[in-house]
């Protein structure tokens, strides 16, 4: 196996073609394409649906267990805050500046050489990579349609900018699209029902219950109002008003019920945009986790989503790079982080026994 030195070089080369192709997300068949090549010119057998590229570690052993090593090549949309040109790749004082260098290029091209040295080794399970598409909108044309493609996964190690601390568990999300309801009437003569009043209520309740069972790594379930919007003029007591509540359950509650319990309490009309993006957690005890513990590695609950939340299956997300520099202007990532997370990733998975 070649050096974490010679791999990261390799890995920081191709980061910075990446950075210089445009992907926002829906946007990324030029970097999927750079990809597939990729793959393909280190001898494997690439396949692709959409923008989405996967390739194996030699032969399928239906007797073993199966690795899925993750993430994605989509980035969000620039802004113009930027110091440098988001899609030149700029070194500066050990930092590699560019949109996508850190959420998430950077895990992605140090999972895919990690990919490349472990396949040359043999190991106790199947590996496989996927590089995804539409990580950053939770999009229908990313991990979710090519699941059934990849077949039966044990275990899924999911890139993200994690500083290489492992997240054992990630919240979920609800956004959840409300309506009190009042009766009009004129203001001056405090006629009606006040939809306002009403929908203060129940705002109240969402800012102040907490639900039963609380994450020993994600805490509470956190719930916040984020938008309202209600009236057509001054001297109209509103009939309407609706209000949109950000909803992060932890791994004790599926989304679903979440919301029948929320139902149960509040007022208003209450309508969830989705239910699929739900909360997810693994065992202490897995031997991945155990390993890393081994390893001294830290875990913790991510707050935020990832492309972990389409996958069934039991999950670590970890990589180079720090989440606080994601989605901002003059994203970076700093080069010996590649470096550092390609070797700990290899001591965590090289002779991981499932």
């Amino acid at each position: 196996m070649r050096s974490s030195k010679e791999t990261s070089n390799e890995a920081i080369n191709l980061l910075k073609k990446l950075i210089s192709i445009q992907s926002y997300s829906g946007e990324e068949e030029q970097t999927a394409i750079l990809i597939f090549d990729y793959l393909t010119e280190h001898g494997f057998s690439t396949l692709r649906k959409q923008n989405n590229v996967w390739a194996r570690a030699g032969q399928v052993d239906p007797k073993k267990p199966t690795v899925l090593l993750n993430s994605h090549h989509d980035t969000v949309k620039t802004s113009s805050k930027w110091s440098f040109n988001p899609f030149t790749p700029t070194e500066k004082d050990g930092k590699l500046f560019g949109l996508g260098s850190n959420d998430a290029g950077g895990p992605l091209v140090s999972l895919l050489h990690v990919f490349i040295e472990l396949s040359k080794l043999e190991q106790s399970y199947n590996l496989v990579f996927l590089a995804s598409a539409e990580e950053e909108t939770s999009g229908k044309q990313g991990v979710p349609i090519v699941l059934e493609e990849l077949g039966k996964i044990d275990l899924g190690v999911v890139g993200e900018p994690t500083s290489m601390d492992m997240a054992i568990a990630e919240r979920g999300l609800v956004v959840l699209d409300c309506v009190a309801h009042g009766e009009s009437g004129h203001a001056a003569r405090s006629e009606g029902e006040n939809a306002i009043y009403k929908a203060m209520n129940d705002i109240e309740w969402f800012r102040n219950f907490d639900f039963e069972k609380k994450s020993e790594v994600l805490g509470k379930i956190n719930m916040t109002v984020t938008q309202i919007e209600a009236g057509s003029q001054h001297n109209v007591v509103p009939d309407e008003c609706k209000f949109v509540v950000d909803v992060r359950p932890n791994e004790h509650y599926s989304n679903k019920k979440v919301v029948e319990l929320i139902q149960k309490h509040v007022d208003c009309d209450v309508n969830p945009r989705s239910l699929n993006l739900n909360a997810s957690g693994i065992s202490i005890d897995h031997p991945i986790v155990q390993k890393g513990i081994e390893l001294k590695i830290r875990t913790y609950g991510s707050q935020t989503m990832s492309d972990q939340v389409h996958m069934p299956f039991p999950c670590i997300k970890m990589g180079p790079g720090d989440t606080r520099r994601s989605h901002t202007a003059d994203e970076f990532i700093y080069l010996k982080e590649i470096e550092e997370g390609i070797e700990v990733y290899i001591q965590l998975l090289n002779g991981l026994e499932l």
